[in-house]
């Protein structure tokens, strides 16, 4: 017998960064062999429009802001967004909501859908990081969702102390990056990674200081090069516009992707707070950790956040284990200071290479994307 598309169920998708599309991505592959027919729609990047044959429009270049202030300032684009998406919802009823990460608006999109769809399982992947700005949106996420998929076994018990059904999954970043890992390539001594981040005003904001930082580092060590991966041909483009002005020369090169390779081959580097922090402890990847956001974004966080740290690796260790550049501290002076000592002392990098494989041990085992898509196929239709 045939069988009927619709026999596998039909979910809806909703990622709104690139990291969340690297993971939906791979979510998504493990659910269609679980699942082969399933009906994928909704939004993500790039790599879920290829697993889902189109059904994911690719909308992360333009949805992933951040801060608070930034949010305002597109108000009416992500209302126009929201209400786009919710009419399809409605529309298609699919059998399982799939929301990954992108709190935000994923939490204010699933109140929306729980509201107009009561029917509508809502399954969120990714949990969000209430346990570092407000826990007391946890009792309100029990009652919204139907289960989450967490990433580290201390967010579990926050969330079914509050009666949410919920799976550690473990960290996708396990699966993703061991396919990435390059065979027999030694640390070039004289290299430095610039990870500016995947969003254009984190780039905006960044990349100068990690050009005025390596214009620093150039003239205590002529010989250092320097190179700065891309997250899009769009980003690319302004990373290049803005190297063009730094006077580096030859002795930088903006790459469209190759960051994980950059990791496994600098000596050292400096990147954006976000995922690209744990990834680069996974490849052992001596760094330090830089951040800049609008100050009144900055100023209500923090009133909000409660963390000694907002590094990953340092919040998952528990304890500083790589340095911390933010807001007015995120300068040139500093950071250059904190590269210079990692790129003269060997045995710097290599206690902090140490400490950065016991954190990444944390991360899990492999297996999250089959894990987590065998909660989500848990909530179709049986065929």
């Amino acid at each position: 017998m045939v069988r009927n598309p619709g026999m596998a169920g039909r979910i809806y998708v909703v990622a709104g960064e690139l990291s969340g599309d690297a993971h939906g991505a791979g979510l998504l592959r493990a659910l269609k062999t679980l699942r082969p027919g399933l009906s994928i729609a909704g939004v993500g990047g790039p790599e879920m429009a290829a697993v889902a044959d189109g059904g994911v429009r690719d909308w992360v270049e333009d949805a992933a802001v951040v801060g608070l202030w930034e949010v305002v300032k597109h108000f009416r684009w992500f209302r126009q967004r929201f209400d786009e998406m919710l009419a399809e919802v409605k529309q298609a009823q699919p059998d399982v909501l799939l929301l990954i990460d992108y709190p935000g608006f994923n939490l204010r999109f699933a109140k929306a859908v729980r509201r107009e769809c009561p029917q509508i399982r809502i399954v969120y992947y990714i949990s969000p990081q209430v346990w570092a700005w407000n826990r007391r949106r946890i009792p309100q996420m029990a009652r919204l969702l139907d289960e989450m998929l967490c990433l580290f076994p201390f967010e579990q018990a926050l969330f079914e102390r509050a009666g949410l059904k919920t799976l550690c999954v473990g960290h996708p970043l396990v699966d993703e990056l061991d396919e990435q890992r390059l065979d027999g390539v030694q640390r070039d001594e004289l290299l430095v990674g610039l990870f500016p981040g995947s969003r254009e005003r984190e780039v905006a904001r960044l990349f100068p200081v990690m050009l005025e930082t390596a214009k620093r580092l150039r003239a205590w060590h002529p010989n250092l090069r320097f190179e700065a991966p891309a997250a899009s041909p769009k980003l690319a483009a302004q990373m290049h516009a803005l190297a063009a002005q730094s006077q580096l020369g030859e002795q930088l090169k903006v790459t469209a992707g190759g960051s994980h390779a950059l990791m496994q081959r600098a000596c050292c580097g400096v990147i954006a707070s976000g995922t690209a922090t744990l990834e680069a402890a996974y490849f052992g990847l001596p760094y330090c950790l830089t951040y800049k956001v609008a100050w009144p974004t900055y100023l209500a966080g923090r009133l909000l956040v409660r963390l000694k740290h907002i590094g990953l690796v340092n919040i998952l260790a528990g304890e500083e284990v790589v340095e911390e550049f933010i807001q007015a501290d995120a300068a040139a002076l500093p950071i250059a200071t904190a590269l210079q000592r990692l790129l003269q002392d060997a045995e710097s990098r290599g206690t902090l290479q140490t400490r950065l494989a016991q954190t990444a041990a944390k991360l899990g085992a492999a297996g999250t994307h089959e894990r987590a898509a065998r909660a989500v196929a848990a909530w179709l239709p049986p065929t």
